[in-house]
């Protein structure tokens, strides 16, 4: 009697809302499992589909196909992460297979592809007599002769283009077949060969002294890695074949994982808890009994948060729970990973974008296999793979980097406490500057607040100067920027052989390139910004769209070639810093500095060893780095953010410039930071001043209230651009009108949002496309959602235009 076919539910990796019901025959139902991939048919393709359990849901009489294949043989992510990537589909009104395929590592799908071969009877000799065919025809001919291949690869081999017209009209006469084939997923297990001893590895013949230390090796220590036979001998892979020829050995593969991390760590020896800490962690470890709770840890610079981190995590491990540790930047991944791996060891598992592809998969796989209960990583790694997660700490969670903004717009802070909400663990969420949302959460008693008030050893926090620019507008020279008292105090600090942060939020050597001759502005050809210099690149580089153009360029406007370097940047900074202080060595830590892979490990640990004196550098410089010979830190200009037209621009300001001046003096010296702005009465810069978050607060809530930003209301960010500057005014203009209908409805939630635009962007084109925006305004998500989903799904021709783009923002960070 034939098995019963069952049915699954599958997402699949498309902008497409629904799931889709697919039959499984009855012997191949003890191999699919919720999580796993499948293979299966859409439309005229065959993609990987994400298993998400059986469906249970009324057939409507649509034909229901059968999988293709089962592609995994254990899920790739656990059953119970299921809801959480449900709910998050359903709260940022995203497609739930993108959803699910931004959360797994990439290149693990295969791709089904189109490959060109020739038939059975077509060879280049009848070609050559066919007066039909031409040379590069011909050519082609000569190359599908070697086997099967893609378009691409044959454009590859042959240095030319080849039209798509001219390879459909060789498939129409016959010379060539054109095929669709899976091909392989370009990340997978790194296999690395292995040999053993067989049964009979008794040689009937004496064997050369190489070959008989192989065997020997082998019958000490069991089965090796040919890698670690080469260590013993170089000529030891072809020993190998050689016994395996005999069958002496067997040769097989195994999967091994790639190591993403730099140098090992000693192991430490945790520190005396101060008194503050011990308090944390008892109430923190109080509350890890089955149930949900969420905490706000609001703790100084240097007052040991991450030390309090690792003794949940231990109590978390020892609950047979695993940990989730969530740090801003790749930046700051390197500083926490070695101090977790000094405790942890091998149970640590970090996740985040700087890993190669292969890297990435391996992490991902130890934690699959539970190798693995700690995941540390930037906001990818909310993702992490954890059945069941017991404690899930957002450290630095005031930070914006949490918050992704290209195709999937999702804030990894708020997932971490949804997510420890629907696995009944433990949120915690630490930072010297909390956000505003996370303090009015415990003001709504949604947050319990825990407090650091002092630093580990008791040191004072420094003593902040301000230092008014206006007083130095007219002094010439590096004297703008690097007033007297800070060239006085930089001096003072190196003469004691302590060192010196300096930051500027702003990389490149000059930020505003203009004409000596016309005066215009060197602008970015396909963005409404100015260029940046690059000195030692010896380029003009655009940072919202990576355009580039060589330094010695002409004037766009009148073709003059003078250009006047004006406005500042971190590299024009270092050098002039290396020029006032020669003997002092002068680092910069930047985006620029830091893209290779160990570049910023070895600015860290020229930090840590004292090889460095001067740091440069941006807000990379500002996140959790704890240096103790740091004494002062010099704030060249504070006022660049305040300009932002973006109601949060106050918090950041206040936010970047507390926890940078936080760097100094976490040593046994006292520390001092030198703010320089051109707005010494504005509230943010005089919190800052303070480093109390709290008088910051209740300046900036009592703005908020009065004009309703969050977290007095709830926002969605309508976003459109289009490469045709009137063709996106049009649509900005046509989804406006479909707005207010809605509006003007008879639907309550609809009429409880409101509408503000549309309106340009205030960066109205980036990377060739031109930017409007709307706003959505509501008391509650409940609003926003109903006409978000109304407005999408009631008129989705109009937003699959192929013209212009629009993307949808839950809870938007980015104003610009």
């Amino acid at each position: 009697m034939p098995l019963k076919t069952m049915h699954i539910e599958v997402a699949v990796p498309f902008p497409v809302y629904s799931t889709y019901t697919y039959a499984v025959p009855g012997d191949v139902w003890p191999m699919v499992a919720a999580g796993k991939r499948v293979l299966v048919p859409f439309g005229n393709r065959r993609v990987a589909g994400y298993v998400l359990g059986e469906d249970t849901r009324e057939n409507s009489g649509h034909e229901i196909k059968e999988i293709l294949d089962v592609l995994d043989d254990q899920p790739i992510f656990p059953a119970t992460m299921i809801p959480f990537l449900r709910w998050l589909a359903d709260y940022y009104v995203h497609p739930i297979g993108e959803v699910i395929c931004e959360a797994l590592p990439g290149g693990i799908n295969p791709a089904e592809c189109a490959v060109y071969e020739l038939p059975e009877f077509v060879n280049c000799k009848l070609a050559d007599a066919d007066d039909r065919v031409g040379a590069l025809e011909k050519k082609i001919l000569l190359l599908l002769e070697n086997g099967p291949a893609r378009a691409v690869e044959l454009v590859r081999k042959l240095g030319c283009d080849i039209p798509n017209s001219l390879l459909s009209k060789m498939e129409r006469n016959g010379w060539v077949c054109r095929k669709k084939t899976l091909s392989r997923a370009k990340t997978r297990h790194k296999m690395r060969r292995y040999v053993r001893l067989t049964a009979e590895a008794i040689p009937e013949d004496a064997l050369s002294d190489p070959k008989q230390q192989i065997i020997d090796y082998l019958a000490q220590h069991g089965e090796s890695s040919v890698d670690r036979l080469k260590e013993m001998n170089s000529t030891a892979a072809t020993h190998v074949r050689n016994l395996a020829n005999k069958g002496i050995v067997e040769i097989f593969e195994k999967p091994v994982y790639r190591d993403p991390f730099g140098e090992p760590v000693e192991p430490d020896t945790p520190p005396q808890l101060t008194g503050e800490q011990q308090k944390v962690i008892r109430e923190v470890i109080s509350a890890m009994d089955g149930k949900f709770a969420a905490f706000l840890l609001a703790g100084v610079t240097g007052s040991g948060k991450t030390e309090v981190y690792m003794h949940l995590t231990a109590a978390a491990l020892d609950a047979g729970r695993t940990a989730l540790i969530l740090v801003p930047e790749i930046a700051l991944i390197s500083e926490i990973e070695r101090r977790f791996r000094a405790r942890f060891g091998q149970r640590v598992a970090v996740l985040h974008s700087g890993l190669s592809t292969g890297e990435r998969y391996d992490q991902w796989m130890r934690i699959v296999n539970g190798e693995a209960p700690i995941a540390i990583g930037a906001r990818s790694a909310i993702f992490a793979p954890f059945a069941n997660p017991g404690l899930i700490i957002v450290d630095e969670e005031h930070d914006t980097s949490y918050k992704q903004e290209n195709r999937f717009h999702y804030n990894a802070r708020d997932m971490a406490v949804v997510r420890a909400m629907q696995s009944n663990a433990v949120a915690l969420l630490g930072s010297a500057t909390p956000s505003i949302q996370s303090i009015s959460n415990v003001a709504a008693r949604k947050f319990r607040e825990l407090n650091l008030t002092r630093r580990i050893h008791r040191q004072a926090l420094p003593e902040v100067q301000i230092i008014d620019l206006r007083n130095h507008k007219d002094v010439k020279g590096s004297g703008r920027f690097i007033t007297a008292e800070l060239h006085r105090a930089i001096k003072e600090t190196l003469g004691r052989g302590e060192q010196v942060l300096l930051f500027l939020n702003r990389r490149g050597f000059a930020s505003y390139p203009v004409c000596a001759s016309c005066g215009a502005p060197q602008k970015c050809k396909h963005c409404d910004i100015t260029l940046t210099l690059h000195k030692k690149a010896n380029i003009y580089k655009c940072h919202m769209c990576g355009y580039f153009r060589a330094a010695v360029s002409v004037c766009d406007t009148c073709g003059a070639k003078s250009i006047k370097q004006l406005g500042l940047g971190t590299e024009k900074l270092e050098e002039v810093v290396s020029a006032l202080f020669p003997d002092a060595r002068v680092a910069r830590m930047d985006r620029d500095t830091t893209k290779n892979k160990g570049a910023l490990l070895k600015i860290l640990k020229g930090l840590r060893q004292c090889t460095i004196d001067i740091l440069v550098g941006t807000q990379m410089v500002a996140k959790g780095h704890d240096f103790p010979n740091i004494t002062l830190v010099g704030i060249i200009c504070a006022d660049l953010s305040l300009s932002f037209p973006d109601f949060r621009a106050g918090e950041l300001t206040f936010q970047v410039l507390a926890q940078v001046a936080g760097r100094a003096g976490r040593g046994t010296r006292t520390g001092r930071v030198i703010l320089q702005t051109y707005s010494p009465d504005h509230f943010s810069i005089i919190a800052a001043q303070q480093q109390d978050f709290m008088n910051f607060y209740n300046e900036e809530i009592r703005f908020r209230k009065a004009l309703g930003y969050p977290p007095f209301s709830r926002m969605v960010q309508i976003k459109i651009s289009g490469k045709d500057r009137d063709a996106a005014r049009k649509h900005a203009e046509a989804t406006g009108r479909l707005c207010q209908q809605l509006k003007a409805g008879d639907d309550a939630k609809c009429r409880a949002v409101d509408i503000m635009g549309p309106i340009e962007a205030p960066l109205s084109r980036i990377a060739g496309r031109y930017r409007w925006q709307i706003l959505l305004k509501a008391p509650g998500v409940s609003p926003l959602q109903q006409f978000l989903r109304r407005l999408m799904f009631e008129n989705s021709p109009h937003f699959n235009s192929r013209e212009v783009r629009t993307a949808f923002d839950v809870d938007p960070f980015f104003m610009m």
